[in-house]
């Protein structure tokens, strides 16, 4: 990590001024956990002229993000410490952060993996899903239907149907169930 954390306030400080996500309530908390944690920071008279609501939010985070910058780099880390607490997506989405993301080690593995696998279930895919559904579905509508005479016919239809997407193994199980039920009406 080359940039110190006021060069890198330098370059997000244009993303968090435009960014929807920095609310009243978000300015305010930051505004407090760095008064109050660290009083070293911010004042309490620099506190009390950022989180005067009758200023717009934009105009106050960006004399923040000023006085910040002037205050030097023990101030620009505890923003981002404050910002990486109360709100932890908006921090993970500074350009600086993602720039760190991005970086790859010298062997060009990436040492941070894609944030979609933490979200995979399996890795036999949605045709595994659809077939477990499929055979769900079937053995309860063919439950469902074993009071109706009638709807027997139709549960024999989706329980072959079901079957179509299994092994072999699992279709000839099936099928001879369907079967031996038709054979005991």
């Amino acid at each position: 990590m080359s940039d110190t954390y006021c060069d890198q306030l330098e370059q997000d400080s244009w993303f968090l001024k435009n960014d929807y996500r920095l609310s009243v309530q978000l300015v305010e908390k930051l505004v407090l956990q760095l008064n109050r944690i660290h009083p070293n920071v911010l004042s309490d008279k620099e506190a009390q002229k950022f989180r005067d609501v009758k200023v717009p939010t934009k105009t106050r985070l960006a004399d923040l993000l000023s006085t910040l910058k002037e205050k030097g780099e023990e101030a620009c880390h505890e923003f981002y410490r404050a910002l990486h607490i109360h709100a932890e997506q908006l921090y993970i989405s500074l350009p600086s952060r993602k720039r760190q993301r991005d970086a790859t080690e010298p062997n060009g593995t990436n040492i941070h993996p894609d944030p979609r696998e933490r979200f995979v279930l399996n890795e036999r895919g949605p045709m595994f899903f659809i077939i477990c559904f499929s055979v769900v579905a079937g053995l309860a509508l063919y439950y469902y239907s074993n009071e109706e005479d009638k709807a027997i016919g139709d549960a024999k239809k989706i329980l072959g149907f079901t079957a179509i997407g299994l092994s072999r193994r699992a279709k000839a199980m099936l099928i001879s169930y369907a079967e031996d039920q038709s054979k005991n009406q």
